[in-house]
């Protein structure tokens, strides 16, 4: 299926790397702008020096997390007028650690990256996708979002509660002709999943590989996804092909059957 951004924008959280890149390179694969902020400012002037992205991916350095500073980058962007659509890619993986020992603070920023960021972000850009007839907003849960996860009790919240973000803002924007659904990825090959497998390994005293390995048991293709895998499931959800798809919890994962 051929989908075509041609002349249409889009906005990234915590866009310079992982998911949120590989989302950025499929949009601009298929003719659309990307508009995309991180903290990491290494990454973002790696993307703004390479000629590849001319005119097709604006990045800014940016803190995903502070209201002031997203409220600041929506004013920044008056020029366009309005967006297409908006994809909250902004999260942490938090603390691997039985509850009784997590901090308030870890709590606090792993409740504040993964949920609060998507509020303010989505606060900001809805003038903007109100502007366009068929917006389009995407936040990153988890199969977290689905199950129980023990020793990641901050991620998995905020993963619920992504889930339930989404589903309320379904409802209260679609006479808008927004969309609004979530993507809930399963463990994605990557740096990220190979620092969350090594915290768990160290916690239950096991290995990398058989944690991996019980990871993949959970899943009944009994794999790892790729970022390229979540980055197709967003273009189709940005694109006409779902015009009517809205308030829906697309997985990626390989059908995750247990968590624990």
């Amino acid at each position: 299926m051929k989908i075509n951004l041609s002349k249409k924008k889009y906005v990234i959280s915590a866009g310079a790397d992982g998911l949120g890149f590989a989302i950025a390179n499929k949009i601009i694969s298929s003719g659309g702008k990307v508009y995309l902020s991180d903290i990491n400012k290494s990454k973002i002037d790696k993307i703004n020096s390479n000629k590849k992205y001319n005119n097709k991916i604006f990045a800014q350095h940016l803190d995903c997390t502070n209201p002031k500073d997203i409220k600041e980058y929506f004013n920044s962007l008056t020029n366009l007028k309005k967006i297409d659509g908006l994809i909250n890619n902004i999260g942490i993986a938090g603390p691997t650690k039985y509850l009784q020992n997590i901090s308030i603070d870890e709590w606090d920023n792993t409740i504040k990256t993964n949920l609060s960021s998507h509020f303010y972000f989505t606060k900001f850009a809805i003038p903007f996708l109100k502007k366009t007839k068929n917006g389009s907003i995407i936040n990153l849960s988890s199969t977290a979002g689905l199950h129980g996860f023990a020793q990641r009790s901050p991620y998995a919240s905020s993963k619920w509660a992504v889930i339930g973000l989404t589903k309320t803002l379904a409802v209260e924007l679609g006479k808008f002709k927004i969309r609004v659904n979530a993507i809930c990825p399963g463990s994605v090959n990557g740096d990220r999943m190979d620092r969350v497998i090594n915290a768990k390994a160290k916690l239950i005293n096991s290995s990398n590989k058989k944690v991996r390995k019980e990871l993949e048991s959970m899943v009944s293709l009994n794999i790892f996804v790729e970022k390229e895998d979540v980055a197709s499931m967003a273009l189709f959800l940005l694109s006409d092909a779902s015009k009517n798809v809205s308030g829906q919890i697309m997985t990626v994962d390989g059908n995750t059957e247990r968590m624990n």
